[in-house]
C-alpha cells in the first residue's frame, strides 16, 4: 500500500513537472512570436518613413515635377496613409506611403471615359488624363485578365511610394476600385525613347542629346542601386521604359518587375529578350550587374539606332572584333546621324558600353562608375565648346583689330593725299 502511494505521488509529481514545462514553453513561444510581430511592424513603419537618398546623399526634398493641389479629388486613409480597397481588402491592408488614392469616377472623368489612349504595354493600356486641378497625368490601367499584372501593380505602388528622384518617373496616385487597378504617373509629353529612335514622326535624335539621355538613365539607376534603402534592381531596362519630358530629360519607368536586392534573389526569369544578362539567364540570379548589362545594351542602341531584336548584339560583337572594344566604333553609328557626331565621344561611350556587356559580371563597372565616366565625357565636351567659343571670340577680336588698323592706315594715307593736294594747290597759286 505504501509502495502504491509512493508511485502515485511520483506520477503526480512527474505530471506536474511536465505540465509546468509545457506551460513555460508555450509562454516563451507566445512572447517570441509577439516580439517578432512587433519588430516586423516597427520595421514596416521605419521603411515607410526612412529618408530617401538621392545619389548617395540623404534627402527628402527631391519630389515630382508635378504636385497635386490640396483640393485634389482623392480619398485618404487613416493617419494620412492610403489603403487598398476592393481587390486588396481580402489581402493584407498594405499602406502606400505618399501615394494618393483616386476614385474610379474621377479617373473616368479625367480620361473622358477612357478614350484618350496614348500607349499600350504588357501591363495594360495607358491614357492621358486632365485632372480637375488642371494637372495633366498618365493613367495606366491594368488589364482585367492579367494576374501577373496585379502583382506588378502591387510592386510598383510599394516601390514608387518611397522612391523619388528626378530621373525616375514619379507615381502620384493609384486606384483600386470596381475591380479595376490603375496607376497615375507624372505625364511625360515626349513619349518613350524607342519612339524617337525608330519613328520618323518624332524627328532625328541628335548625338549630343543621346549622351545626355544616357547620363539621365545612368543617374536614375545609380539612385536605385546606391541611393535607395534597401537597394532596388529594375530588371527591365530598355528603350521602351525610358520616358522623356518636355525638355527631353529622361526618366526610368515601369517598375513592375523590380525587386529589392535583399529579397527573393532567385525569382523566375523575366524581362525583355535582348536586354537580359546572360549570367542571369543561366543562373537565375539577378544582381545590380544585371541592370548594368541591360544599360550597356541600351547604350549600344543609342549609338547604333538598332533594336536588340534586330540583331544589335551580333552587330556589336562583329564590330568589337575590329575595335578590340576601344576605338573604331564608327562603323556601327546610326545612319540617321549622318556622321554628325563627335567620334572621340562615340568611341568613349562605345568602349564604356562594351565593358557593361562583359559576360563576367564582376568585370562590369558599377552604375556609379558609369555616371562618372559619362559626366566626364560631357564636361570635356563643354570645355571644348567653351574653348572653341573663346577661340572664335579671339579670332573676331583679331579681325576687328586688323580692320581698325586698316582703317587707321587708310585714314593716314588719305590725310597725306589731302596735304599733298593742298601743297599742290598753293604752288599753283604762287605760280599764277
Amino acid at each position: 500500500m505504501k509502495e502504491e502511494s509512493t508511485g502515485l505521488i511520483i506520477g503526480i509529481s512527474i505530471g506536474v513537472v511536465i505540465g509546468v514545462v509545457l506551460a513555460i514553453s508555450a509562454l516563451i513561444c507566445f512572447r517570441y512570436h509577439r516580439k517578432r510581430s512587433q519588430i516586423g511592424n516597427s520595421s514596416s513603419r521605419r521603411a515607410a518613413t526612412i529618408p530617401i537618398r538621392a545619389n548617395g546623399a540623404d534627402s527628402c526634398t527631391i519630389l515630382s515635377d508635378s504636385t497635386l493641389a490640396p483640393e485634389s479629388p482623392v480619398r485618404s486613409g487613416r493617419n494620412g496613409m492610403n489603403f487598398w480597397i476592393d481587390g486588396f481588402k481580402k489581402s493584407n491592408m498594405v499602406s502606400a506611403s505618399g501615394i494618393l488614392e483616386y476614385s474610379y469616377k474621377d479617373l473616368q472623368k479625367a480620361t473622358y471615359n477612357f478614350t484618350t489612349l496614348i500607349g499600350q504595354g504588357a501591363f495594360g493600356l495607358v491614357y492621358k488624363a486632365q485632372m480637375s486641378t488642371g494637372e495633366t497625368v498618365a493613367v495606366k490601367v491594368l488589364a482585367t485578365n492579367s494576374k501577373q499584372g496585379e502583382k506588378e501593380f502591387h510592386t510598383e505602388v510599394m516601390l514608387l511610394g518611397r522612391l523619388h528622384h528626378r530621373n525616375l518617373v514619379n507615381l502620384v496616385g493609384y486606384c483600386a476600385e470596381k475591380g479595376q487597378h490603375m496607376l497615375v504617373y507624372v505625364y511625360m509629353s515626349k513619349g518613350n525613347l524607342a519612339s524617337h529612335l525608330y519613328s520618323e514622326e518624332n524627328g532625328n535624335l541628335g548625338w549630343d542629346l543621346r549622351v545626355h539621355i544616357a547620363l539621365d538613365v545612368a543617374r536614375g539607376l545609380e539612385y536605385l542601386h546606391d541611393g535607395a534603402v534597401p537597394p532596388v534592381i529594375h530588371r527591365d531596362i530598355k528603350s521602351n521604359n525610358i520616358l522623356l519630358d518636355q525638355s527631353m530629360r529622361a526618366r526610368v519607368a515601369d517598375f513592375g518587375l523590380s525587386r529589392e536586392e535583399m529579397v527573393d534573389k532567385h525569382a523566375a526569369i523575366r524581362g525583355t529578350f535582348g536586354y537580359l544578362d546572360p549570367e542571369y539567364i543561366s543562373s537565375g540570379t539577378f544582381t545590380k550587374k544585371s541592370d548594368v548589362y541591360s544599360f550597356g545594351v541600351l547604350l549600344f542602341e543609342l549609338i547604333a539606332g538598332r533594336n536588340p531584336q534586330q540583331g544589335l548584339m551580333e552587330y556589336v560583337e562583329l564590330a568589337a572584333m575590329n575595335t578590340e572594344g576601344k576605338v573604331g566604333w564608327e562603323e556601327i553609328v546610326d545612319s540617321k546621324l549622318e556622321g554628325k557626331c563627335d567620334f572621340q565621344e562615340l568611341n568613349e561611350v562605345a568602349a564604356l558600353a562594351y565593358k557593361c556587356i562583359n559576360r563576367a559580371p564582376r568585370k562590369r563597372p558599377s552604375m556609379r562608375d558609369i555616371v562618372q565616366v559619362l559626366t566626364r565625357i560631357l564636361k570635356a565636351r563643354h570645355q571644348r565648346n567653351h574653348h572653341h567659343k573663346n577661340s572664335l571670340s579671339e579670332t573676331a577680336d583679331e579681325v576687328a583689330m586688323d580692320i581698325d588698323e586698316a582703317e587707321n592706315k587708310d585714314s593716314v594715307t588719305t590725310d597725306h593725299h589731302r596735304r599733298d593736294e593742298s601743297i599742290d594747290s598753293t604752288t599753283d597759286t604762287y605760280d599764277l
